[in-house]
């Protein structure tokens, strides 16, 4: 034992025992979730669920109001989303490569959002959503949205278009193409990575936000997140395990997706200011 762990290294298994810890503690609550969420009839102090099956799926998936708050949501995110592109892509273009006066601080306003409480925040805006008609609206709803992913939608391109170089952009420009051809030809291409990655974060934010719709949509907008208070207090925790895994499912597979789009180092230079 003692020549296997001098050939190993301490530091190897030192590392492999963090790694599992870690594994089991992210992997936990989701395989919990999925057992449940298969179980028809669990009693403590079984390990596993004595019967297996669909109930729980077929009557969540049954109600009318549950599959119309999954289509709302995610209608709701992609609008955002699309939004939040049309307008911050070209404010996160001109933080990179435009010198204007307070531009750390106007870059740094974005953050704002999530420098306090949420709950305060909301109100406030709800406040000033009543007085001017916006309360009970879909376009109410998908501003409150967006005030929340301005700093992803603004951070993360600010950085991409930084990492493009300019000389790049330069040779384009020699050889005669027009600035605007240099954007969609070279610069939009080589910054659609970190483009791809924050309107992966903008649609997920959009995806779970509960508060601010609950403020201002309520009653007519409810969407997953409010729909699944109701369930996790009204009904077995069965059937909020079925609505959790697929709120979960979507942000699983698009984080996926963003790994493979950019690297960690570009990522974390989204949050600099320079």
């Amino acid at each position: 034992m003692l020549w296997y762990w001098k050939k190993v290294g301490a530091k190897r298994i030192i590392e492999f025992v963090l790694l599992t810890v870690f594994a089991i503690f992210f992997a936990g609550p989701l395989l919990n979730l999925l057992v449940l969420a298969f179980s028809e009839k669990w009693n403590y102090p079984d390990v596993l669920p004595e019967a297996w099956g669909f109930k729980w799926w077929n009557f969540v998936l049954a109600k009318d109001d549950i599959v119309s708050s999954i289509s709302l949501s995610f209608f709701i995110a992609a609008i955002v989303t699309a939004l939040s592109i049309v307008i911050c892509i070209p404010a996160a273009y001109a933080f990179a490569r435009i010198q204007f006066p307070l531009k750390r601080m106007f870059l740094f306003s974005f953050l704002l959002t999530h420098a306090f409480p949420k709950m305060g925040l909301y109100v406030s805006i709800a406040v000033l959503f009543y007085r001017i008609g916006l309360m009970n609206t879909l376009l109410g709803v998908v501003l409150i949205h967006m005030i929340n992913v301005l700093m992803f939608m603004t951070w993360i391109p600010t950085a991409s278009f930084r990492n493009v170089h300019r000389a790049q952009e330069e040779s384009a420009r020699d050889v005669g193409a027009s600035p605007f051809r240099v954007f969609r030809s070279i610069t939009l291409p080589m910054a659609m990575p970190g483009i791809m990655v924050a309107s992966v974060f903008t649609f997920l934010n959009s995806l779970d936000e509960a508060q601010g719709t609950f403020l201002v949509g309520i009653p007519d907008f409810k969407t997953m997140p409010i729909v699944m208070y109701s369930i996790i207090s009204d009904f077995p925790s069965s059937a909020g395990a079925v609505f959790s895994i697929i709120l979960t499912l979507p942000t699983i597979l698009l984080l996926l997706a963003a790994q493979r789009l950019v690297s960690a180092d570009v990522l974390a230079s989204g949050f600099q200011t320079k």
